[in-house]
């Protein structure tokens, strides 16, 4: 039996994330979990092209809202082999919120909401790049671009920062 990374007294139900991806859930945060077995056939029926991250548009730059899972900041254990899940923060233009993986196993944890969020933004069959030194590089950069355009407006104008 699964528990809950969050509510470690609550086991997981099975149940499904969307068609084709199996997921155990907790009836209290309503939090998913995903063994990796499950990811890799739901991302392999999917007919994804290859994994590379410079196709991939960075949340930062989308105008989506989301507000974060309070159980978000909450360490949690991985429900299958028992290591702390490694957090990956995914910055929106309004909000952030982390998605959590398990070093072990790569399964994936999900708070309530979260991964619609991934879905939207075209990043849930890529859950694996987000945990990736180069995924976080261009983030940073996306990042510092995005925060810097305001100033450049507003010191030179919209047609010259343009």
């Amino acid at each position: 039996m699964m528990f809950c990374p969050k509510h470690a007294q609550e086991p997981l139900l099975t149940g499904q994330l969307m068609d084709g991806l199996k997921s155990y859930q907790c009836p209290v945060c309503s939090g998913a979990w995903i063994k990796a077995k499950d990811y890799q056939v739901w991302q392999s029926n999917r007919g994804e092209p290859s994994l590379d991250v410079n196709s991939l548009t960075v949340p930062i730059t989308q105008d989506v809202t989301y507000e974060a899972s309070r159980y978000d900041s909450r360490a949690g254990l991985c429900p299958d082999c028992g290591f702390y899940l490694v957090r990956g923060r995914i910055n929106l233009q309004k909000g952030a919120f982390f998605i959590e993986r398990c070093p072990g196993c790569k399964g994936i944890w999900c708070d309530d909401g979260e991964w619609d969020v991934l879905d939207r933004l075209g990043l849930s069959a890529y859950i694996s790049l987000l945990f990736t030194d180069e995924w976080q590089s261009r983030v940073r950069i996306a990042e510092a671009e995005f925060r810097e355009r305001p100033a450049t407006i507003e010191k030179l104008g919209g047609e010259i920062a343009e």
